[in-house]
């Protein structure tokens, strides 16, 4: 009886190893099969995703994961290259809003990797028409539709398509949806042939940017309603035509610091009558038309125009208006490595923003 029962138990313990075993199998393919690589030069249509056998196309990519189950991590590896847009991408998986777990689209060699370069940079350029919302006439390029997105190391360029009125890389409009990091990112709009209307267009909770480049966009960034515990640090805004941040409602926490703003024709508009009590530090803001403006409610559907007005709220701490700011353009040698960043004899360089991650002082 005794050998029976040892038998026994060996047969027991052996089944639980193999049932773990199998678990353990189980989960590491799952979690494979949530990563995916996309390569525009090597990749193919129907392609497996994975590192051998990458994708073509970030279209193809994000269509696999909007059927994914929402409970593992998502992460989309792009490939240097240039990847184009015919439509609206959602970003969201089967869960929809419930999914929490991180969804992360990012270049394949970040910026700070050793063998970086310009032209490695995934550059995205749209070409999609305009939302088929009735009401709408705009094109979206990303549409966020779940919590926790990251965005990290992409170029975004401006929308080709001459019908779109106006054009928007990234829009989050859900204000129920938190968790929203985009970081060493550029958004490069060119009015003439490529405009970007607003570079990010968002509401909701948890939304930070950190060392990201915005050039020649009309409004950088565009805070719908009310967002909460948002941030923007070490962060380049240049050459935005209408303003570089325009915002239609305020929350807490608000955090703004190590910025450069420069040549743009406003800092920041905000609703009439109703400027925020934000803090902005130990930032620059030099060569802009106009520091602070207000606009009145929009009427019989006209787009409403801001006005300057004073600073009647807002607290600065080492806030520089005067100076020269000096960034790093195209040559005659191609792009340089620090594109639209600081020369090294501009001012502001204390402040630590571009699109490298380097020490910055709080």
């Amino acid at each position: 009886m005794k050998a029976i029962k040892s038998n026994t138990t060996f047969g027991y313990t052996k089944a639980i190893k193999l049932m773990f075993l199998f678990l353990i199998i189980n989960i590491t393919t799952s979690l494979k099969a949530q990563t995916l690589y996309i390569d525009v030069l090597k990749g193919k249509a129907g392609a497996e995703g994975t590192i051998d056998h990458p994708l073509a196309s970030l279209e193809e990519a994000i269509n696999k994961t909007n059927n994914f189950s929402g409970l593992e991590p998502v992460c989309l590896k792009v490939a240097p290259g240039a990847y184009l847009l015919t439509h609206e991408l959602s970003i969201r998986t089967a869960r929809q809003t419930m999914d929490t777990v991180a969804y992360t689209i990012e270049a394949m060699i970040m910026p700070d990797q050793y063998n970086w370069e310009q032209f490695k940079m995934p550059l995205i350029l749209s070409l999609s028409s305009n939302s088929q919302v009735e009401t709408a006439r705009y094109a979206i390029g990303f549409l966020v539709q779940k919590h926790n997105v990251n965005f990290k190391g992409l170029k975004f360029i401006g929308n080709s398509n001459s019908n779109v009125t106006a054009y928007y890389p990234i829009k989050r409009a859900d204000t129920k949806l938190s968790d929203l990091n985009i970081s060493q990112c550029y958004f490069i709009g060119k009015k003439e042939n490529t405009p970007i209307e607003g570079a990010l267009w968002l509401s909701g909770s948890g939304i930070h940017i950190d060392h990201c480049i915005f050039s020649g966009n009309k409004t950088a960034i565009i805070l719908s309603g009310t967002v909460n515990n948002f941030s923007l640090t070490h962060s380049i805004i240049t050459g935005s035509y209408e303003s570089a941040i325009w915002s239609t409602g305020f929350g807490t926490p608000f955090t703004f610091k190590n910025n450069v703003i420069t040549n743009c024709k406003y800092v920041m508009v905000h609703p009439e009558n109703k400027q925020p009590g934000y803090i902005f530090s130990n930032s620059c803001f030099i060569l802009n038309d106009n520091y602070l403006g207000a606009y009145a409610p929009a009427k019989n559907k006209q787009v409403p125009i801001a006005v300057p007005v004073n600073n009647n709220n807002i607290k600065e701490i080492n806030i520089r208006k005067t100076g020269k700011i000096k960034l790093a353009e195209t040559n005659a040698d191609g792009i340089p490595h620090d594109y639209l960043n600081l020369s090294k004899d501009s001012d502001g360089r204390n402040t630590s923003a571009g699109i490298l991650m380097v020490s910055s002082p709080d």
